[in-house]
């Protein structure tokens, strides 16, 4: 991708002024650009900004990291991200909520879900921590 590319986020930004910021190791400063960032990692197949970003108890972290790797990717090559629809943030000190429907494209199908995602920081570092899917709609 091109850094003159719009950001698959959403923002209307372009990614190297967007996301690949935070791909080049600058933290969000809330979870909203966290989960922004890595809705455009999934969507570039960058997997080890997910796993970064993802939170030690997240219930799908797996300790076999090259396994992990390889279904993120996996997940990634066999998906176009669409759209990212932000629909709610409420914004804390250590623990952050961002509502968003996201519409893919898998084996040919229309895919779009609505999930409500927790972050928690880490030190300075927001994580994802964990999400629930509130709608699904194929």
């Amino acid at each position: 991708m091109s850094k003159y590319n719009p950001c698959p986020c959403g923002s209307k930004a372009l990614y190297h002024k967007c996301c690949k910021l935070y791909h080049d190791g600058k933290l969000p400063e809330n979870a909203l650009q966290l989960m922004r960032s890595r809705y455009c990692a999934f969507a570039m197949a960058l997997p080890d900004y997910i796993m970064e970003t993802t939170h030690p108890d997240n219930p799908s972290r797996q300790d076999d990291l090259k396994a992990w790797r390889k279904e993120l990717l996996d997940f990634s090559n066999h998906t176009r991200f669409v759209l990212l629809e932000i629909n709610e943030f409420i914004d804390g000190d250590q623990q952050a909520f961002v509502t968003f429907t996201a519409n893919l494209h898998q084996s040919g199908e229309a895919l779009a879900f609505t999930e409500k995602s927790t972050f928690e920081k880490s030190g300075e570092r927001w994580m994802y921590r964990d999400g629930t899917l509130e709608q699904r709609v194929d």
